[in-house]
């Protein structure tokens, strides 16, 4: 059986500085203080690095990243925040090579619990080998690492996995005698050139499991300029975000996308808007793709009118700063559908069939219960670019969404109108729902140059927060109870020194 072991860090991952992701880390994690402290020890870890002495270096960014913080944090940003910007990274012909093998081994400076997810599901490894992170009896990071994974200790670590077997290829740069490459039979460094194009060609074709779903406020990998420049910009980005949702709840709509352009805000329309409802029939029903909770507002802006949208589990903020109607759903399908008939029958209205923001060209699949309510639907292809903060959460508050998407400097949505279904593609004409729904995502899909997948609002969940987007009145009860244990424990354990 053939094995290889490979290099994370400069090798399958193109850049070879882990800082950034130690940057993310302490982002999402813990916030901006810590954020901004460790961008302030940048210049001694590189001096370190420079003075011979990059595992110090490694070490204190380590410390600077998760001192203190829970080590479910940490687990929660490596499964939901840090694959996207691993993948980005990815150098596709190190993990063709990597992927020839029927063992893959990765070693990796940073922690562990930082790489393994996204090495194991993404990247098909077996196993990983990295620092292991000191954790305090109540599960927080005490910010130190076992003494593995650095110099030597790799070498033995290999050698004990591999039993006293030489690894079939090592890819990577041989930094000293001590390293793990020199175990291997062959080694290859950059440029990686499969020799029998032939016999690994289905290897050649195959491509990484990609990120779909991923969490986070950061679009840019925080490299230390990026990190500065995001700093910087907060504080006046705060203050335009206020400038413009000021803008779209003060003033009429006809006035906003004149007034929005001052700003810095743009939108790019193409395709025909329908006329405004007349009162002999019902309203139209905008079926949308859903990027951020901004597209039923911008649609309205578009249409200059104001539409209601159908909501499910946004927060009440977002519900107040909403210069549009709003329809909550239950999640009852009876319930909800004569919800929707009922604004229907008073004029347009606003769905979004997948049932949650996707971040990546593909598009959820689309519940079909829009499609037995009326015949008159209209596909809305709805897309938006921003420069440093995602407007979309799975775990954060909700309620800051609209803030971090006004908080960009130039945040750019665009809007395809497509033509109203004709009478032989809704139910109408014997179409079942299903095949309704499914025929509007493809189109929309279409149009954006998007993928269609079968995942669902629950998949999301499970993905980025371990659970299927609900908060039950257990679930609460749960954490509540679980806090409550945690500070007994805590006051237990220093009950001795303060009373005494």
């Amino acid at each position: 059986m053939e094995s290889v072991i490979s290099e994370l860090e400069g090798t399958l991952l193109k850049n070879h500085d882990p800082f950034s992701y130690f940057m993310l880390v302490a982002f999402e994690a813990s916030g901006l203080i810590r954020f901004a402290s460790l961008l302030l020890f940048w210049p001694i870890i590189k001096l370190l690095d420079a003075c011979g002495k990059p595992d110090v270096g490694l070490k204190l960014a380590i410390f600077l990243a998760t001192a203190g913080v829970p080590m479910s944090e940490i687990e929660s940003v490596a499964r939901a925040v840090l694959p996207k910007f691993y993948f980005d990274d990815l150098d596709l012909d190190a993990w063709r090579m990597l992927n020839m093998s029927d063992r893959r081994v990765v070693v990796t400076k940073m922690p562990r619990v930082m790489v393994e997810r996204f090495v194991k599901e993404h990247l098909r490894a077996d196993e990983v080998i990295g620092t292991e992170l000191v954790v305090s009896r109540f599960g927080f990071a005490t910010g130190l690492v076992q003494d593995c994974g650095f110099g030597s200790s790799v070498y033995d670590r290999v050698s004990a996995i591999f039993e006293g077997q030489q690894p079939s290829l090592g890819i990577g740069i041989c930094h000293s005698g001590s390293s793990f490459l020199n175990l291997c039979k062959e080694q290859v460094s950059a440029p990686y050139i499969i020799k029998d194009y032939q016999k690994h060609r289905t290897h050649q074709e195959l491509r990484p499991v990609p990120v779909i779903f991923h969490d986070g406020r950061l679009v840019k990998r925080p490299t230390p300029s990026t990190a500065l420049l995001i700093l910087l910009w907060i504080p006046l980005g705060i203050v335009l975000a206020i400038i413009r949702i000021m803008v779209g709840v003060v003033l009429p709509m006809w006035a906003i996308p004149y007034v929005a352009c001052i700003f810095g805000s743009k939108v790019i329309v193409k395709g025909v808007p329908p006329p405004p409802p007349s009162a002999s029939n019902g309203g139209v029903l905008f079926v949308c793709t859903h990027r951020s909770l901004m597209d039923p507002v911008v649609l309205s802006t578009v249409l200059q009118r104001s539409i209601p949208a159908v909501t499910y589990s946004i927060s009440r903020l977002s519900e107040i700063l909403s210069p549009i109607p709003t329809v909550r759903l239950t999640r009852v399908r009876h319930v909800d559908a004569d919800r929707i008939k009922k604004e229907l029958s008073r004029g347009d209205l606003v769905v979004c069939p997948e049932g949650t923001t996707c971040r990546e060209p593909f598009l959820l699949r689309f519940s079909a219960l829009f499609a037995e309510l009326t015949d008159r639907i209209v596909p809305v292809a709805m897309n938006y670019r921003v420069g440093f903060f995602h407007a979309t959460t799975a775990k954060g508050w909700k309620g800051l969404d609209p803030i971090f998407f006004f908080m960009n400097p130039r945040p750019v949505y665009e809007v395809t109108f497509l033509n109203q279904l004709p009478a032989e593609a809704t139910c109408s004409s014997g179409k079942s729902p299903h095949d309704v729904a499914n025929y509007v995502q493809r189109i929309l899909a279409a149009t954006l140059g998007f993928e269609c997948t079968n995942f669902t609002r629950k998949d999301k969940y499970r993905v980025l927060a371990g659970n299927d987007g609900t908060v039950s009145y257990t679930t609460v009860l749960g954490r509540v109870q679980k806090l409550g244990k945690t500070v007994r424990k805590v006051v237990g354990t220093f009950k001795p020194f303060i009373f005494n």
